[in-house]
């Protein structure tokens, strides 16, 4: 059924809750759905963008009714932020809710990535979906090997765990990272919302790295991880909002960025299956509509537009729905594997490494960062659990689709970094279901 928000009626702009209503009662941790751990994660991303965007207009317009008009939305989307966040439990670590932060990356990326109309933006999801899913590997092995748990539990088995573009060929010179915008008035309604949620939701991710690898304790080892992956977070970020239109004015975004919670808000409803969090999602959402319709009266009264010249067709397209495309995405993640995981950005496109000429900045820059290839984080996370267990922590349901990364007793640091690696053939050829299974100490079940 379609929605158009526009044609709907607004509740109060400023409708202000207590701590009360701020404090909901957490998930269970071990019950919940890792659906809905990944919807809460999104939208929480989500209102920090708005938030922090309303921050960023306020430093840079003048007006200053319009400062004190935007205000008021902008408290509501913090209170909104606050009552997402203490859906979180305490009991619930700081690596165990990474998980949820690298599915949520894995599963939005590839379901967008199979329905964005524009070639030039899905390349961009697509590039950017083989470095997540390589997070979502090496914070798995360290969470079994840390804390005992296997990720496989946390993702409910709706995301496959198993090596990506290695994240230690991940390392770019930033401009390589910087892509090019779209042009607002003639791109796909689609394809703007999906470069705003994408940038809301790696920011998110960027964010919670920057300030909680730190409060990482049980290994050293482990920070060093999310101090290398959120510098990796940080080049997704530059990636994403690289393709906005950033010729579009202050309230002509405000009005998308409405627009786009009011999306999220819709779709998370459609597809939540805890229903006490699902009357959050219903709330937010009328919520949102006002604010939407207050960003359309801004918009005229301080611009003389109308929301169709930023917004021709107000009704939603598909919603988004995680619950439907678990099988779909598995099957899209192995193909962008096979075909682009030896890729790299190079300029405002992407290219096979053995293309690139030897004075590119990428390996000049990929060097100086990383240095001695063994110290760096993300190797020595699985280096260090196959030497313990005598092969690598995987969930996958056939054989990995990349030959190269199929070898379970040795991490491959070569493949996407280096120019014209040597092929090694795997020192363990037993091969079971899921590859090569080394002899190790410690039997994983």
């Amino acid at each position: 059924m379609s929605f158009n928000p526009f044609n709907e009626k607004p509740d109060k702009v400023s409708s202000f809750e207590n701590w009360k209503q701020l404090t909901p009662r957490p998930y269970d941790k071990n019950a919940a759905d890792p659906y809905t751990k990944v919807r809460i994660i999104l939208m929480n991303g989500t209102e920090f963008e708005a938030q922090w965007f309303l921050h960023n207009m306020a430093r840079h317009v003048t007006n200053e009714e319009l400062r004190r008009e935007i205000a008021v939305v902008r408290r509501v989307e913090q209170q909104q932020q606050k009552k997402i966040m203490n859906l979180k439990p305490k009991d619930e670590s700081v690596l165990e809710h990474t998980i949820g932060y690298e599915q949520l990356a894995v599963d939005l990326t590839a379901l967008m990535a199979q329905n964005e109309p524009d070639e030039y933006i899905r390349k961009s999801l697509d590039f950017a979906l083989l470095e997540d899913f390589d997070h979502l590997y090496r914070y798995a092995d360290l969470l079994e090997m840390d804390m005992g748990i296997r990720a496989e539990r946390l993702v409910g088995k709706y995301t496959e765990i198993m090596p990506g573009r290695p994240t230690i060929a991940e390392h770019r010179f930033p401009t390589d990272d910087i892509k090019r915008r779209m042009d607002a008035k003639k791109a796909s309604p689609l394809s703007k919302l999906h470069a705003m949620i994408i940038t809301a939701a790696e920011q998110q991710t960027m964010n919670y790295y920057m300030n909680q690898g730190a409060f990482y304790e049980l290994s050293d080892i482990g920070r060093k991880l999310y101090t290398e992956i959120a510098m990796i977070e940080e080049q997704h970020v530059s990636l994403y909002e690289s393709l906005m239109d950033s010729s579009t004015t202050w309230l002509e975004c405000m009005l998308m960025h409405e627009y786009a919670e009011c999306y999220l808000y819709y779709s998370m409803l459609g597809d939540e299956c805890d229903e006490e969090v699902k009357k959050i999602w219903e709330y937010n959402l009328k919520q949102e509509i006002a604010h939407l319709h207050y960003a359309v009266r801004l918009l005229r009264k301080y611009e003389n537009k109308e929301w169709q010249q930023v917004i021709p067709d107000g009704t939603f397209p598909e919603p988004i729905s995680f619950s439907s495309m678990s099988e779909k995405n598995k099957a899209y993640i192995r193909k962008v594997l096979r075909n682009t995981v030896t890729q790299t950005a190079s300029g405002d496109s992407w290219t096979e490494v053995s293309k690139l000429p030897d004075n590119a900045e990428f390996f000049r820059y990929n060097r100086r960062v990383n240095g001695n290839v063994a110290a760096v984080a993300s190797h020595k996370v699985i280096d260090r659990y196959i030497m313990e267990a005598g092969e690598d922590y995987r969930f996958q349901e056939c054989e990995h689709p990349v030959k190269d990364l199929r070898c379970r007793c040795e991490d491959n640091v070569d493949i996407g970094r280096v120019k014209n690696p040597e092929k090694a053939e795997c020192p363990s050829p037993k091969t079971s279901k899921s590859g090569c299974r080394g002899k190790g100490k410690l039997e994983k079940n």
